[in-house]
């Protein structure tokens, strides 16, 4: 995972319940200004009078407003990895796919304007990799060789850079669009990954 530089990287960890919750408070109401105002209306002092704290203590957890930026990141990307080692004991592959689909949509669409945002502050360049991307990988790499437990390395790996193609790349698009329809969403992604599956090799699940 990479190592966040000292400008993202917050000042201090909560050592006590109630710092716990102070930080927990700063970060989702960093998410609510962000899907108020947009990037033109984030800042700390907003951040701040939204949590209910002082801008000093704020700023004893977070230096600005690019960490807390990726503090928003790393909270979202962590719920997602939930979802996504929930998917990995479903029953069978069947159904471990449709528990990613049904998080991939959720993790895009539950809060979209917030989700949409976060998406294009991961491309810029100040944030790109500050919160690893390898566990979620290996999660998603995972949930594809379950329906494909017969297929040499090489195809599953192939397999499962074309999904994670497809899924991003149709989540991306209907954020982008500003869908709202949660099961459209899903019954397109459904067609796209089980038809690929389909095409690419018996499934066995």
């Amino acid at each position: 995972m990479p190592t966040q530089s000292g400008a993202l990287r917050p000042r201090k960890t909560p050592r006590q319940a109630r710092a716990g919750e102070t930080v927990t408070a700063i970060v989702e109401a960093a998410a609510q200004v962000l899907e108020a105002g947009g990037v033109a209306g984030f800042n700390t002092n907003a951040v701040a009078a939204r949590a209910g704290v002082s801008i000093g203590s704020l700023y004893q957890y977070f230096p600005n407003k690019d960490a807390l930026t990726v503090a928003l990141m790393a909270r979202e990307s962590a719920r997602f990895r939930e979802d996504m080692a929930a998917a990995l004991v479903a029953p069978d592959a069947t159904a471990a796919l449709e528990c990613l689909i049904a998080a991939c949509v959720r993790q895009q669409l539950q809060r979209p304007v917030l989700a949409l945002l976060l998406d294009e502050a991961e491309d810029r360049p100040a944030l790109r990799g500050e919160v690893g991307s390898a566990e979620l990988e290996r999660l998603f790499a995972a949930i594809v060789a379950r329906a494909l437990p017969d297929r040499a390395e090489a195809d599953v790996a192939t397999a499962t850079a074309d999904l994670f193609a497809i899924i991003r790349g149709l989540v991306d698009a209907a954020g982008a669009r500003g869908e709202r329809d949660a099961g459209s969403l899903e019954r397109r992604l459904r067609a796209a990954v089980f038809g690929y599956l389909d095409h690419t090799a018996p499934r066995q699940m």
